[in-house]
């Protein structure tokens, strides 16, 4: 009986579990191109190749804070007050 109830439980249990998992087909029906859209995927590949040869090419360095920022780096601060020579000795 308790075999029973175990198995009754398991099957409820998974049910909803079950129905949430999405419906992926992983052999979709194959099709093959034509020989007109082989030959139209071509005509693109070649185009869109063509067209990155004419981007130019980035020569100098595009920095639009450039003008904002020194050139000359800060000077580090010092920690804490600076300790005479007589407080040291002691």
């Amino acid at each position: 009986m308790k075999i029973l109830r175990a198995a009754a439980m398991l099957v409820l249990l998974t049910g909803p579990a079950f129905a949430q998992t999405p419906n992926i087909n992983l052999m979709p029906d194959v099709k093959s191109k034509t020989p007109e859209e082989i030959e139209r995927d071509q005509r693109l590949e070649k185009a869109y190749r063509e067209s990155l040869r004419k981007i130019p090419d980035a020569n100098a360095v595009n920095d639009p804070w450039g003008g904002v920022r020194s050139t000359e780096a800060p000077a580090a601060k010092p920690h804490g007050k600076a300790r005479s020579s007589a407080a040291s000795q002691r």
